[in-house]
């Protein structure tokens, strides 16, 4: 776990102080803590909550200083015949910034967490002890208390009393005592059946809707002869052919299946057998056309199959409709038989027929209804399977929808055209699944609570696929009624349990226990704060307010982080971070401004209130992509410094 600040700001709170909640707090009396520092008495005694403190730069003697902004309020502004906290020291002549951003945020490298090869951690096969209401495991934080018959443990995240008989402790294998160490992994001793990481499926899923027919200029004429043009489908036929070429000589047990789709779906499998073709009301039906993907065989690998399987695929002829619904399931539905298995999908327009269909392709059709990627994206990560979704560009395939496939399973999202479209899959074919059914569940002290995720202490959240450089971030706070309480503690636990299991079908269950320090006064220097953290964060909650359709939120907090990053520049320049996080708030008010004024427009001319899916509808395919790249922000070490960026 990487926090953004060394410490845990108490009184951050989603909104800032109002005038007359400051009028109030002018007038609060305070305490001396130990440290020296002064604690208001009541929640409404907090005049600094919200803000961050910068440190000026000297100003050369000939010039005076620099005026503060209108919004900065002088600390000899006080009425109250109490002084004033006092700043922590070398601060005194500090100016103060209203903080609106939380800077309580924690990031978690899923990706380096489930390598459990690589783990630093202490690996044992004792059962973890759990918290009877909070399930907390009992770590190098608790102080439990044993004697001759029982062991007393008061969680130090919910308070509750937990007593174990030893009896029951020695049976079940439990540890009465405190584990050594922060980090622990608890391996399961039970055995599983070995899985061939060569057995694993790639299905190959590509359109041949009679768009594929478009054509383009790969090679310009001149006085001796004329222009070269090529087929969408024939730019796919020929990556396909490349990848099935380079498969062949790295990974020649791999097994590869090809399934097409136009107004009918059809499975050619490895290229051995008879296709199976469906139709009309196969694909409507989502029950048969799942039953069909699980019960197709097993298709061999590459190296007997490779002669057929490329002799179909340059057969393929583009004509029809685009089932892109019905033929994601059945390949998903394949897939499924081989935990880490991939799905490639390419496309160039949006699904007008059968399940899943986003476009009427006459008015005899369903209503579209794109929930149905929802539940698909879900039934993929369930089975370990990984969804990458390729678009072309120039068309509106509805990305934002048919883009969840790939967010929720780990898979890519790109908008390719036939020259880039070999690399890319060959690309998404290299990202390897590293752990599968992974949950993340974060707790802290009862008190605290997650903002944008979960009202209480516990966080849960699931994951499922993790590929490599995987990372999530989340926010923590502090509830209002509960921060005179905090404030008088000198540490607060956190704690990550990351269950999950290894491509050897291994469970394994990681906890990791942190200590935090409380700051006891709002006053936080911004030159301390973790750039890479913030910048991650930031990408990732807006994109996902944005595909959510909760623009506005996204849009305050894209102004809060602008601010936020004028206060930290200030105090640690890092011009490399500075661009790429800049560019990313840049980048995304630019959507939000956009979908803003779509929204708006539609209000007008619509008498029904607009849904907050309307949002992600009004996403083109180009900015889909940039949100979901967003979405998956992470930051990359280079010479020893955490430098945001954006995902693939």
């Amino acid at each position: 776990m990487e926090f953004a600040c060394s410490h845990v700001v108490c009184n951050w709170r989603s909104e800032s102080l109002t005038e007359d909640e400051a009028k109030v707090s002018n007038q609060g009396s305070a305490s001396t803590l130990p440290c020296g520092l002064f604690r208001a008495q009541s929640i409404s005694d907090h005049p600094y909550d919200n803000r961050i403190t910068v440190v000026q730069k000297p100003a050369p003697s000939l010039f005076p200083p620099p005026v503060p902004p209108r919004n900065i309020q002088k600390r000899s502004s006080f009425s109250s015949p109490v002084p004033p906290p006092l700043p922590p020291r070398g601060l005194e002549n500090n100016e103060e910034t209203r903080l609106k951003a939380n800077i309580n945020v924690v990031s978690l490298k899923v990706g380096s967490l489930v390598d459990i090869n690589k783990a630093s951690a202490i690996q044992s096969t004792q059962k973890p002890v759990h918290c009877g209401k909070c399930s907390a495991v009992l770590s190098s934080a608790s102080s439990p208390v044993t004697n001759q018959s029982t062991t007393l443990w008061c969680c130090e995240f919910c308070g509750k009393e937990n007593v174990f008989p030893q009896s029951s402790l020695k049976r079940g294998r439990f540890t009465s005592r405190s584990p050594v160490g922060r980090d622990v992994l608890y391996m399961d001793e039970k055995e599983t059946d070995y899985e061939n990481l060569d057995d694993m499926l790639i299905v190959l899923c590509v359109d041949i809707s009679g768009s594929m027919s478009v054509t383009s200029e790969i090679s310009p004429g001149n006085s001796m002869r004329s222009p070269t043009y090529v087929s969408r489908l024939q730019g796919v036929q020929e990556a396909l052919q490349m990848v099935l070429s380079s498969l062949l000589k790295t990974s020649s047990h791999r097994r590869v299946a090809l399934v097409t789709f136009n107004n009918e779906v059809t499975v050619y499998g490895d290229g051995t057998g008879v296709p199976l073709c469906l139709k009309d009301w196969a694909l409507v039906d989502y029950d048969y056309l799942k039953t069909e993907g699980e019960n197709y065989k097993t298709p061999h690998c590459i190296a007997e199959t490779i002669q057929p399987l490329t002799q179909k695929i340059k057969e393929l002829r583009e004509h029809g409709a685009t089932a892109l619904g019905p033929a994601a399931l059945i390949s998903v539905a394949m897939a499924s038989q081989f935990t880490g298995s991939k799905v490639i999908i390419c496309t160039d327009g949006q699904a007008n027929i059968g399940l899943g269909q986003l476009d009427q392709e006459s008015s005899h059709c369903p209503t579209p209804s794109p929930y149905f990627y929802n539940q698909l994206a879900h039934f993929a990560a369930e089975k370990g399977v990984i969804v990458s979704v390729m678009t072309f560009e120039g068309e509106d395939c509805r990305l934002a929808e048919v883009g969840k496939l790939a967010d929720h399973t780990g898979g890519r999202i790109n908008i390719v055209n036939i020259g880039t479209v070999a690399t890319e899959i060959q690309s998404a074919i290299s990202d390897n699944v590293l752990a599968t059914s992974v949950m993340a569940t974060l707790l802290a002290p009862d008190g605290m609570y997650f903002p944008y995720e979960e009202d209480n202490h516990r966080l849960v959240r699931e994951i499922g696929n993790v590929t490599e450089a995987v990372e999530i971030t989340f926010q923590f706070a502090v509830r209002p009624e509960k921060v005179e309480s905090f404030q008088q503690r000198d540490r607060v636990p956190f704690q990550l349990q990351l269950s999950f299991r290894t491509r050897e079908l291994q469970n394994v269950t990681r906890v990791i226990t942190q200590q935090k320090r409380v700051t006891t006064s709002s006053w936080v220097w911004a030159g301390s704060l973790n750039m890479s953290v913030l910048g991650v964060h930031c990408a990732q909650l807006c994109a996902r307010l944005t595909m959510e359709g909760r623009v506005q939120e996204a849009q305050r907090q894209l102004t809060a982080q602008q601010d936020l990053l004028k206060d930290i520049s200030q105090q640690k320049p890092s011009p490399k971070e500075e661009s790429i996080y800049g560019n990313w708030i840049s980048t995304m008010s630019m959507i939000c401004e956009d979908l803003t004024t779509v929204n708006q427009n539609t209000a007008e001319t619509d008498t029904q209130p607009a849904s907050r899916t309307s949002s992600t509808a009004s996403l083109t395919d180009a900015a889909a992509k940039v949100v979901y790249q967003m979405k998956r922000a992470k930051s990359v070490s280079e010479k020893r410094q955490q430098v945001p960026m954006v995902g693939n």
